[in-house]
C-alpha cells in the first residue's frame, strides 16, 4: 500500500502566474505599479495601498531564514524531522516554505542564513518552490 501523499495546492486564477512560474523554474511575485511594493501571497490588489494596478515579475529567488520550527510528528508526504520556515525574500515579502538540502537541526538552521529557491516537481500540474542554503 502506498504512503499517503503530500497535500496539494489548488491553483486559482489569482495564483496561476505563481504556479506557472514555478513549473518553469521561476519564483514569480507581484508588485504594485503605484506604490512599487512587492508582495506575497498573490492577489489582484496591493495590500499596502489597495491599488489594482499590479504586475507580475520574476523574483531573484534569494532570501534569508526569518523564522522556523522543526516538526517532529509524522504528516502525510513528509519524513520527520523537517523544517517549516518563514523565508524573507530579497524583494521584501515573506513566505512559508520548507528548507531542504540541510540537516533539520537548530545547529544547521541559523536565523538570517542566506537561502536560494529550489523547485520540487510533484506532478505535471504542481511544482513547489522550496529553499536551501545558498551556495557560495
Amino acid at each position: 500500500m502506498a504512503a499517503p501523499a503530500r497535500a496539494r495546492p489548488v491553483p486559482t486564477p489569482e495564483t496561476k502566474h505563481y504556479w506557472e512560474g514555478a513549473a518553469q523554474g521561476e519564483l514569480r511575485l507581484q508588485r504594485c505599479d503605484d506604490c512599487t511594493k512587492a508582495y506575497f501571497p498573490p492577489r489582484p490588489f496591493c495590500p499596502s495601498c489597495g491599488s489594482r494596478h499590479v504586475s507580475v515579475f520574476k523574483a531573484s529567488g534569494k532570501g534569508m531564514l526569518y523564522s522556523y520550527v522543526i516538526h517532529h510528528r509524522p504528516v502525510p508526504g513528509f519524513t520527520p524531522p523537517y523544517a517549516i520556515a518563514v523565508v524573507e525574500l530579497a524583494e521584501g515579502p515573506r513566505l512559508m516554505s520548507n528548507i531542504i538540502d540541510c540537516p533539520q537541526t537548530p545547529e544547521a538552521l541559523v536565523l538570517d542564513m542566506p537561502l536560494e529557491v529550489a523547485f520540487e516537481k510533484l506532478d505535471d500540474a504542481i511544482t513547489l518552490p522550496q529553499f536551501r542554503p545558498a551556495k557560495g
